[in-house]
């Protein structure tokens, strides 16, 4: 079921050998000569010395795709930085390097060389997007450096292993998400008449990929955008041209906003699967305020439309995980309020500590990577479901809940369901893993 590496494997481990050892003898960038070795307090790789351990991301800080995703390493910084305040990992302060690329690919390969060879990052942490991420991959790859929890639900991030071995996702794919909300469809709608609309990358490729193994006879229509194009007028007209009463939405939160004030002013009304990345009711509300120059207030905008949870958000603030992200935001945190895309940060902050704590103090890249394979599946955290992470699988959370957003909460539509990509059976989770807590002191153990 899992895609393989199209490439011929000999020439491109010939090829990646090249480049690493070109890399390694010119800058140090995937690993450490014998002279620099100091001997002593487990500091054994680039980025890593007695006290500290540097990290980096990419993400959209500008442009189209910064508001709600420019929030996310804020809360990333603040969860690392409540760690350092409490001691560090195996006594190692983490250093959170971030770097704007405007969710522009080319901007994304520049930083990205930045953060190799001038900050020296020990591993990137949480890179955000689709076509930004999938600039830098190879690079990544071929000069060893740990790509961890990629801010994207790309089967690319964890599907193939043999071709990015150091590559891990970490929410759920858009497949598995298309597939939940696919039979969701076909079980307690089956007249409806569904339209998809989706961002032009592998997002709307690998949603419409599940949604179709459901739903292939009820879609009569099919509309993609390009990211950085903010006119939806033909999409959605051509939506409303087909009928389509049920649009299936995976995009990020401006084409939420664009997409609906645009069915607004056509008096287009369908009802309204968004993906969880475009989802937020609080960023989306605001955004429709201002993409409407104030004609709307937004309050109430994705009232009805239903998305899908993975994490505890905001709207439930007796959750132990969310009081204690309310509490590192007190403590840690920037100017603003703790949002959903703050807790998504602190999420993976917090997996990527438990990785850090589970690799002990001589840490490797090689090393991290292999907790993670060897013990990846069973990391604790707010994740509603398991990873899935193996020494076959970097693919991420294996499961989500679907909800219907109500003003600034939602309802439950089904039990927290999980599955696999290709045809993996839907099932409910029992793992327990939606009723994990964190440990007192917020720290993993």
């Amino acid at each position: 079921m899992r895609r393989r590496n199209t490439r011929p494997s000999g020439l491109a481990g010939l090829a990646g050998l090249v480049v690493t050892t070109l890399v390694l003898t010119a800058c140090g960038a995937g690993g450490r000569d014998d002279d620099d070795s100091d001997g002593g307090g487990g500091a054994s790789d680039v980025g890593v010395t007695e006290d500290t351990v540097t990290i980096g991301g990419h993400f959209p800080l500008t442009g189209v795709a910064a508001p709600g995703y420019s929030e996310i390493p804020t809360g990333a910084k603040a969860y690392f930085d409540y760690v350092n305040a409490n001691g560090g990992v195996h006594g190692r302060q983490i250093e959170y390097v971030v770097k704007d690329d405007g969710y522009n690919p080319t901007n994304t390969s520049k930083v990205t060389n930045e953060l190799l060879l001038q900050d020296e990052i020990f591993a990137m942490v949480g890179g955000l997007g689709t076509p930004t991420h999938s600039a830098v991959i190879d690079q990544l790859n071929s000069e060893g450096v740990p790509d961890l929890f990629v801010s994207s639900g790309s089967l690319m991030w964890g599907d193939d292993v043999e071709a990015y071995p150091m590559t891990f996702g970490w929410q759920p794919d858009y497949e598995s998400e298309g597939k939940i909300i696919g039979q969701y469809v076909a079980e307690n709608m089956p007249d409806a008449k569904v339209g998809l609309f989706l961002q032009d990358d592998d997002m709307g490729e690998d949603a419409e990929k599940g949604v179709r193994q459901f739903l292939d006879d009820q879609i009569v229509a099919v509309e993609r955008y390009t990211s950085g194009n903010t006119d939806v007028g033909p999409q959605i007209a051509g939506l409303q041209g087909a009928k389509a009463d049920l649009v299936l939405s995976f995009n990020t939160p401006s084409y939420t906003a664009l997409a609906q004030l645009v069915s607004m002013k056509l008096g287009y009304q369908p009802d309204w699967y968004v993906a969880s990345i475009g989802s937020d009711q609080a960023l989306v509300g605001g955004l429709l305020a201002e993409f409407s120059e104030g004609a709307l207030d937004g309050k109430g905008a994705l009232d009805g439309v239903m998305t899908s949870a993975y994490i505890p958000g905001i709207d439930e603030p007796d959750n132990p995980w969310v009081q204690l992200w309310q509490k590192v935001w007190d403590e840690h945190g920037e100017k603003g309020e703790l949002t959903n895309y703050r807790v998504y940060g602190m999420s993976h902050a917090y997996a990527f500590v438990q990785a850090l704590q589970g690799a002990g103090e001589d840490l490797t890249r090689e090393g991290l990577v292999e907790y993670l394979e060897e013990n990846g599946e069973g990391l604790e955290g707010p994740q509603l479901a398991p990873f899935r992470f193996s020494a076959d699988s970097h693919m991420g959370i294996s499961g989500m809940q679907l909800v219907t957003l109500k003003g600034d909460s939602s309802e439950p539509l089904t039990p927290v369901l999980t599955t696999d990509i290709g045809d993996a059976e839907i099932v409910e989770d029992e793992s327990g893993q939606a009723d994990d807590a964190p440990p007192e002191n917020g720290i993993p153990e």
